[in-house]
């Protein structure tokens, strides 16, 4: 049997001109309008690419719902996922099929409610649970850092993916879905590092006592055929008070400074000829009351006229190869007067415990006037401040199409996980 649209109720209520009241009872007389009888359920009527109950849905595939036979058309569709969310899809123009217009998320349950109309008008119900399939261990993952907490103000935050991504479109796909918001609101952006690792900073430090919140969209998203995104556990963190130390290895000098006001200038001694201290923006890494500094460890011959074998006490670490704000108490002499130091910056027991206490991690310690290079942007800590902002945005993926990453340094050959932690004095 062919269908013909049935049209009689819906002239029959158009064409009465009369008062609302006197309308509205002709439209709500359930003993002559089909559509106002109870729905039938239209499962004999109704099929989807995959069998309700007893497959699940590729999510590489759209879903498509069909009705059988010439003796039903499909009216109307709704699905929405585990969350309640809508997921969007056309409808054929004689109401015969049906299928979603977005990707389907993998490892997801949807609901999706069908209504049909019969031959004669009378309207019909189906509702389909569809479960996508999930490649479980084979969805890229993504960890935060760092963890949660209060941080200075120049603390980066990082993401990092559980397996390497160099195609832009996929890279474009990934940064949309990591999300980064902060109280009070800032201009920032995340820049690839490499091919597994993202930081996101803004343009300037972040604000003092701002809350940053950062969580991912990537669950269960498709990033390309047969990889799809995997949970990932948000991260809040806040901000303390603005501190920037300075450090200005010419005068010999280090200027504190909470929120732009000074509080502190302390006599201090840099990296000599041969072991200048790195110049730029260093961010606290992390901080140890007690360490044994040994010269063995970057790079100098134990015996040797450098070598060096010492406690060293309220130790502030700046960079992963070890450079350090210390304790230097065999060099009160040069201190605010010569560089003597092999890279590390030193001062006295009492103004090093007044450091050590009164500054956190990710707080900014900057080196001027220096005769060493410049802090590089990734390979030794979080220098990502000595990239200027034009040449940081230019490595979002969100940028524009074929972008890629720029300005990641290369790892020195002695940064394996154990050499990261080497102190020097």
């Amino acid at each position: 049997m062919s269908y013909r649209p049935r049209t009689r109720t819906v002239l029959h209520c158009g064409l009465l001109i009369v008062p609302l009241a006197v309308s509205a009872a002709a439209c709500g007389d359930s003993s002559s309008q089909p559509l106002s009888a109870k729905p039938y359920d239209a499962a004999d009527q109704i099929s989807a690419n995959t069998p309700d109950g007893k497959q699940k849905a590729d999510p590489d595939k759209p879903l498509v719902v069909s009705v059988k036979g010439d003796e039903a058309r499909i009216t109307d569709v709704t699905a929405t996922d585990s969350t309640g969310r809508y997921i969007r899809g056309e409808l054929s123009a004689d109401g015969r099929r049906w299928r979603t217009t977005v990707p389907l998320a993998a490892g997801t349950r949807y609901t999706v409610r069908v209504s049909t109309e019969d031959e004669d008008g009378a309207p019909g119900r189906k509702t389909l649970v569809v479960d996508t399939t999930d490649n479980g261990d084979d969805r890229l993952r993504v960890t935060f850092g760092p963890d949660a907490g209060e941080y200075g103000v120049g603390q980066p935050v990082t993401a990092e993916l559980s397996r390497e991504v160099s195609d832009p479109k996929q890279r474009t796909v990934i940064e949309s879905a990591l999300k980064v918001d902060s109280t009070p609101r800032v201009e920032g952006s995340w820049h690839w590092v490499n091919g597994k690792t993202l930081h996101f900073r803004p343009k300037e430090y972040w604000p003092a006592h701002a809350t940053i919140s950062v969580h991912s969209n990537l669950d269960g998203l498709k990033i390309t055929r047969g990889l799809y995104g995997g949970p990932a556990k948000p991260v809040r963190l806040t901000t303390g008070d603005a501190v920037e130390a300075i450090t200005d290895a010419a005068s010999h000098r280090m200027t504190v400074l909470r929120n732009g006001e000074e509080i502190n200038t302390i006599p201090v001694t840099t990296g000599k000829p041969g072991f200048s201290t790195r110049n730029g923006v260093k961010v606290i890494l992390g901080k140890e009351s007690f360490v044994r500094m040994r010269s063995s460890t970057v790079g100098i011959a134990a015996g040797s006229s450098e070598s060096y074998n010492l406690p060293v006490y309220w130790a502030t670490r700046v960079t992963w190869s070890g450079e350090y704000v210390h304790a230097a108490p065999w060099s009160v002499g040069s201190q605010g007067a010569a560089n003597v130091s092999h890279g590390c910056t030193g001062m006295s027991t009492g103004n090093a415990r007044w450091f050590f206490n009164n500054v956190r991690v990710g707080d900014i310690v900057r080196v001027v006037n220096s005769a060493g290079t410049t802090m590089s942007p990734f390979d030794n800590g979080f220098g990502d401040w000595n990239m200027p902002w034009k040449e940081w945005r230019a490595g979002s993926a969100l940028k524009g199409k074929g972008s890629s990453t720029t300005g990641a340094a290369e790892r020195e050959a002695d940064s394996s996980a154990d050499a990261r932690l080497r102190p020097q004095l």
